[in-house]
């Protein structure tokens, strides 16, 4: 399973990076503002300096919501850095310009699926990942991980090359859940990925050794 992380701070893009684990990146507007960065142009900057900083693939969200709008952006997107990803909506216009992209030979990451159907549409269309989003279905009390597994399901049904790529991951489970039921990517912040590293027995167990290794060494 690839692991992405989801934001558009380079301080942790680099430290998950640094860890040796990191496939690739997925960031939006709102991650964009929430780092202080706006204006179409420092955007454009902000997505290159993160292409530079990984090996993987950097999804880039378009702004526009009609076909040729979006057309228009995601060629642009496109011809910033070979790694980019253009990840545009699950909506009617977004379905046609992710075929239209396919056809060009442009990668795709089709955002903001909530449905089984919405994911086979986006495979049919020829996208490259889809992304449903688990924990904002959960905070509605509906089963995040049942949709990745219908996808899954209907994916292996068909041989659709279609990635999942499992977004909205809140938490250590989200990512254990998602890789049991076949997952092809997660994308989360730095504290969910770090928070795989942890377990009170490891804690326990070195600072065990390194009291054993002190008395013997004292």
């Amino acid at each position: 399973m690839k692991f992405f992380i989801d934001t558009a701070n380079l301080k942790d893009i680099k430290e998950a990076n640094d860890l040796g684990i990191l496939d690739g990146v997925t960031t939006n507007p709102s991650l964009m503002a929430k780092e202080g960065i706006t204006g179409a142009e420092n955007i454009l900057a902000h997505y290159v300096k993160i292409c530079e900083l990984v090996d993987g693939d950097v999804s880039a969200e378009v702004i526009a919501t009609d076909f040729e709008g979006m057309v228009a952006e995601g060629e642009k997107l496109a011809a910033l850095h070979p790694q980019i990803v253009v990840k545009l909506p699950m909506i009617k216009d977004g379905v046609k310009a992710c075929k239209y992209f396919a056809s060009k030979g442009i990668r795709t990451n089709v955002t903001l699926v909530f449905s089984a159907g919405q994911a086979l549409l986006a495979a049919k269309a020829g996208a490259t990942y889809v992304s449903p989003f688990i924990g904002r279905l959960d905070d509605i009390s509906t089963d995040g991980m049942a949709l990745i597994e219908e996808i899954r399901l209907i994916y292996d049904n068909y041989g659709y090359e279609t990635e999942i790529l499992a977004a909205s991951v809140r938490h250590v489970m989200h990512i254990i859940n998602c890789a049991k039921i076949g997952a092809d990517v997660i994308t989360g912040p730095l504290s969910a990925i770090e928070g795989l590293l942890k377990h009170p027995l490891t804690d326990i167990g070195l600072a065990t050794f390194l009291a054993d290794f002190k008395k013997g060494n004292s």
